[in-house]
């Protein structure tokens, strides 16, 4: 064998060993190789959808892969959860999963999935900000003075929500545990018509998403008394925090990130998470973001899956005090 020869096996074998004992790294080395999935467990022009392809286009940019937004809904984001669970962990499909997905194992006995063993946390996306807004006519302007009238009025006043166990549903009955208060809840089968009940006079406050608030805000329709995120939102600066306004401690958001079927090699992981920080983080695309309601908070894999399980039982004692329950 010449000396040419033999420096050609040996590179071989160093290869093969890197392969071998870094099989994830070398893996993701080649990743992306062809079109990679986005499971979206609702439908197209909501919130999650719109953080979904306002990520997953400059992706495919980057990547020069084709990126593709599959959007499974139905069951309250069940159906797509289910889904992505079943998913090949071969890196080429991902879940753009929401606050839903912490609140269901404390509404749902019999998930065919778990959001902690089937998926790996890959990283946060955005949060969309929840508004605490009033009727004009009820004589409050601070989220202190909201809660001494409350008090005041007990069986007065009631909150309405997009649903029963939704995100704006679980914010208004944080803030009934926090405050010592209790707003009576009404839910709606959707964010329209419960805006549209408090703009008739119907239900006097409402825990809305940020883009269901902010048209009727400009328009003076209704009081914005604060925001639930735990500093003050990108999309309402001027806005102080629900925190900050009379109810120090109280957050409340809904949110949205990526998971990967549980399996997914760990360097594909890194590079996705790496790959959307370097997205999120792009001043146009976040500025095009907090236009359409979705503000980006990227991170890392362990901050996202602290996040979530910090979620989970979180809302789990918020359901049990409040006694919700699904039909």
């Amino acid at each position: 064998m010449t000396d040419t020869q033999r420096r050609r096996v040996i590179a071989g074998l160093g290869a093969a060993c890197a392969a071998t004992l870094f099989p994830s790294w070398a893996r993701a080395a080649a990743w992306p190789g062809h079109a990679v999935t986005f499971i979206v467990p609702f439908p197209a022009g909501g919130p999650v959808d719109t953080t979904a392809r306002f990520t997953t286009q400059p992706l495919g940019q980057l990547w020069s892969v084709p990126t593709v937004v599959d959007n499974r809904s139905g069951a309250g984001g069940i159906v797509g959860a289910q889904f992505a669970a079943k998913a090949e962990p071969d890196g080429y499909s991902f879940f753009f999963a929401s606050i839903h997905h912490a609140v269901l194992p404390s509404l749902r006995d019999n998930l065919s999935y778990d959001i902690r063993r089937d998926f790996e946390p890959v990283g946060m996306a955005a949060v969309f900000p929840i508004v605490l807004v009033v009727n004009p006519s009820l004589p409050v302007n601070s989220v202190s003075e909201l809660i001494a009238y409350a008090k005041a009025n007990p069986g007065k006043l009631a909150f309405s929500s997009s649903g029963t166990g939704g995100g704006t549903h679980l914010a208004g009955e944080l803030f009934n545990a926090m405050a010592g208060v209790k707003i009576q809840h009404v839910p709606y089968r959707g964010s329209a018509p419960a805006m549209q009940d408090l703009l008739g006079g119907q239900v006097q406050v409402m825990f809305a998403d940020g883009p269901s608030a902010v048209p009727h805000l400009k328009a003076g329709k209704v009081r914005a008394l604060g925001v639930g995120n735990p500093a003050r939102s990108d999309m309402l600066p001027d806005l102080p925090t629900i925190a900050e306004s009379g109810l120090p401690g109280y957050e409340a958001y809904s949110w949205s990130g990526v998971l990967a079927p549980k399996g997914t090699p760990a360097g594909i992981v890194a590079r996705l998470n790496a790959d959307m920080v370097k997205v999120l983080s792009d001043p146009a695309i976040a500025k095009g973001m907090i236009a359409a309601g979705a503000e980006p908070r990227p991170g890392t894999p362990a901050q996202f899956g602290e996040f979530v399980q910090a979620e989970i039982a979180k809302w789990s004692e918020v359901i049990k005090t409040a006694g919700i329950k699904l039909e």
